[in-house]
């Protein structure tokens, strides 16, 4: 099946189809905005707090943000991102703020065809660089925008939205981040990225914690591993994912490491970031 996207009419004449029969478009209406408000609800749950309200969805986007939803055959929105454009570093840039995909439509690529789309918007008002933020241990969505997307690490956020944002997808666990920053102009990688030669070693096991011996490993290539799927794990778990991989990150990031790949999990092993001196 193709994944390469047509036109096809829509008042905003930015709207896309694909094969498959998934369109993206922006969004415009208030049923549109009402159903993006619902969908933020669904996925990060109820008592959230830091849902964007319709007014601002659409305001946004009078500033030259992006606010898209993908949709199916039916018309029933399958996945929305929505970000605001501003001044960063002295240039314009993008922060995308929210993507979010039903469960139903993960696995589909709804996600990744929904930051291309964004992408594309953002060029069109003179953006060159997008930047978001991502759980590390979440490893979907580290393959997603390390290795499909190219996006690159620019910096390790610890607990950036607090301990308490309301989601029960959060809980009440700390909110490490990365920040990715995602060079607009280049091609997005149409295989896997490179991963670094030498020997990687271990220094954040399968099982979250760290070694029993003391300090990190000087190495060339260092691997830290997350887990298959953190919404799996218990709160106590989380904690020490979290604990062991921010331990980790932080010194080797301080040392001038950069993340380099992201493996996804294969067979027993778990998935992994790779790190390599600079």
């Amino acid at each position: 099946m193709s994944d390469s996207p047509r036109a096809i009419p829509h008042p905003t004449d930015t709207a896309i189809a694909y094969a498959d029969g998934v369109a993206i478009r922006e969004l415009t209406t208030a049923d549109d905005y009402s159903d993006c408000v619902a969908m933020q609800d669904e996925i990060w749950g109820p008592g959230f707090a830091e849902v964007v309200p319709p007014a601002m969805l659409m305001v946004s986007q009078k500033m030259g943000g992006v606010c898209a939803g993908a949709f199916g055959p039916s018309g029933r929105m399958l996945g929305f991102v929505y970000g605001l454009t501003g001044v960063r570093h002295g240039a314009i840039a993008h922060w995308s703020d929210m993507l979010a995909v039903r469960p139903e439509a993960r696995g589909g690529r709804v996600g990744e065809r929904l930051k291309q789309y964004q992408r594309a918007r953002c060029l069109q008002v003179g953006a060159r660089t997008m930047y978001w933020t991502f759980d590390p241990l979440v490893a979907r969505n580290a393959h997603l925008n390390l290795m499909r997307l190219g996006a690159r690490v620019a910096e390790y956020a610890v607990n950036l939205y607090g301990s308490n944002t309301g989601s029960p997808l959060h809980g009440a666990l700390e909110t490490d981040r990365w920040i990715a920053a995602w060079d607009l102009t280049m091609a997005t990688p149409s295989v896997p990225l490179v991963r670094p030669t030498g020997t990687a070693v271990v220094c954040v096991a399968a099982d979250g914690v760290l070694p029993e011996t003391p300090g990190f490993p000087d190495a060339e290539v260092v691997r830290v591993a997350v887990p298959v799927d953190h919404t799996r794990l218990t709160h106590e778990q989380r904690v020490a994912w979290r604990m062991a991989t921010r331990a980790a990150f932080q010194h080797y990031l301080a040392r001038g490491y950069t993340v380099q790949a992201f493996q996804r999990a294969t067979g027993d092993s778990s998935p992994f970031y790779e790190l390599a001196r600079s």
